[in-house]
C-alpha cells in the first residue's frame, strides 16, 4: 500500500466508532472525500498531521469508559473508603441541554455496578459530595450554567462538588469556575469546588505561545481571509510565536501544526463563504468569540464539538443541493443543532 493509503486506512481507524449508528462507518474512501477538498500539494502532509493529531486526541467509547472506570479508584477524589464515598455521592444529572452527561452517566454506572456493586441511582446520603459528570470543558459554558442553576435552586447551605471530565481547555476551567464561586457566595452557600482531568489544554492569550490549539502563528496572504480579518470586533487574532513548547505534544512538530493552522483557516473562510448571514461566532478554525475560532482539536465519539475547525465537522453530504451544508463534506459530521444543542460550543 502506498504512504496515502495507509494514513487514509488510519484515520478511518482511529475514528471507526465515531457517532457509530448515527452515521455509516467511516472507510478510507471517506476520509480520501474530505481531504480531496484541499489542494493537491498539501493533501498528503495534511493527512500525516490529521493521523497524528488524531490519535492524541480522539477517545472513542472504550478509552472514555476506562478513564471513567479508574477514577473510582482514585484515592485522591475518595480517599480510602472508597466504596464509601461513593455510596454516600450524588451523581448529578442536571445537564440542561444535550446528551453528553447521560451517557457518561450510564457508563460510570456501568463501571461503578462491576467495581462496587453499587446501583448509581440509589447512591447519595446526607453529607456526601456531589460529583458532575461530562466529557469536555471547552468554554466552561456547559458546566457553569448548570451548576449555576443548581447551586441557586438545589444546593446544600454546604457542600463540595467535584467536576469530573476527559479534559479541559484552561481559559474555560477558569472562567467557569470563578464564576461558580461568585455564584455561591451570591447565594449565601459555602461551595469547595475541585475539578479532575485527564489532561488540561492550554488556551489562555497570554500562553498562546505555548498553546495546545490551532492558533496561528502566520496568516496567508489572502483577499477573502484579509477581508474576513479586518471585519472582527473587539478579539482580533493575536498571532502566537512560532517554535514554542506546548506541555501536551498534540501535534508532530510546530511545521506540522501550522500547516493546520493555514489550511483550515482558509478552508474555514471558504465555508463561511457558503453562508448569506454566517454568524459572528462562526469562526474558521471553531465557533468562539475571539481570534480567528477556538481551535480544539479534541473529538469523543459522540460528536465533533463545533469548537473545533469548521473543516473538520461543517456539511452534510444528504443536505439537498442549494442548502448550503451541500458544498462542504465532513471527516466527523457533527449532531444538527436540532439534534442536540450544546451550550459548551458558545463563548459566554
Amino acid at each position: 500500500m502506498t504512504e496515502r493509503n495507509d494514513l487514509l486506512a488510519s484515520i478511518a481507524a482511529t475514528t471507526a466508532d465515531y457517532r457509530e449508528g448515527d452515521l455509516p462507518a467511516p472507510t478510507p474512501d471517506h476520509v480520501e472525500r474530505w481531504i480531496n477538498q484541499f489542494g493537491a500539494d498539501v493533501q498528503l502532509p495534511i493527512l500525516r498531521e490529521m493521523d497524528h493529531v488524531l490519535k492524541q486526541t480522539y477517545f472513542s467509547e472504550e478509552w472514555i469508559k476506562g478513564f471513567f472506570s479508574a477514577q473510582i479508584n482514585h484515592e485522591n477524589l475518595t480517599g480510602k473508603d472508597i466504596a464509601g464515598f461513593w455510596s454516600r455521592a450524588h451523581l448529578l444529572d442536571i445537564q440542561q441541554n444535550g446528551q453528553s452527561q447521560t451517557q457518561i452517566r450510564r457508563l460510570f454506572g456501568e463501571s461503578l455496578q462491576e467495581q462496587c456493586g453499587l446501583n448509581l441511582d440509589a447512591c447519595g446520603a446526607p453529607g456526601g459530595a456531589y460529583v458532575y459528570l461530562d466529557d469536555v470543558i471547552f468554554t466552561g459554558g456547559r458546566v457553569k450554567n448548570d451548576l449555576t442553576a443548581w447551586i441557586r435552586e438545589a444546593a446544600p447551605a454546604k457542600a463540595v462538588v467535584h467536576v469530573l471530565v476527559i479534559a479541559t481547555h484552561r481559559l474555560g476551567e477558569w472562567q467557569s469556575t470563578k464564576s461558580l464561586k461568585e455564584v455561591a457566595a451570591a447565594a449565601g452557600k459555602e461551595l469547595e469546588l475541585h475539578v479532575w482531568a485527564a489532561a488540561r489544554i492550554e488556551n489562555r492569550k497570554a500562553y498562546r505561545s505555548t498553546s495546545e490549539v490551532l492558533w496561528p502563528a502566520t496568516v496567508p496572504d489572502d483577499p477573502a481571509l484579509a477581508a474576513y480579518l479586518a471585519q472582527q470586533g473587539r478579539f482580533p487574532l493575536e498571532l502566537r510565536q512560532p517554535g514554542g513548547k506546548p506541555e501536551i505534544e498534540i501535534f508532530s512538530s510546530d511545521e506540522g501544526r501550522q500547516l493546520l493552522e493555514r489550511e483550515f483557516l482558509m478552508a474555514g473562510v471558504r465555508i463561511r463563504g457558503f453562508c448569506q448571514n454566517p454568524s459572528a461566532i462562526m469562526r474558521p478554525l471553531g465557533f468562539s468569540g475571539f481570534g480567528v475560532g477556538f481551535g480544539s482539536t479534541i473529538v469523543t465519539y459522540r460528536n465533533c464539538p463545533n469548537n473545533a475547525p469548521l473543516a473538520l465537522w461543517w456539511g452534510d453530504p444528504d443536505a439537498h443541493r442549494n442548502h448550503p451544508f451541500s458544498k462542504w463534506y465532513p471527516l466527523l459530521q457533527r449532531r444538527t443543532y436540532e439534534q442536540e444543542v450544546d451550550l459548551d460550543d458558545f463563548d459566554f
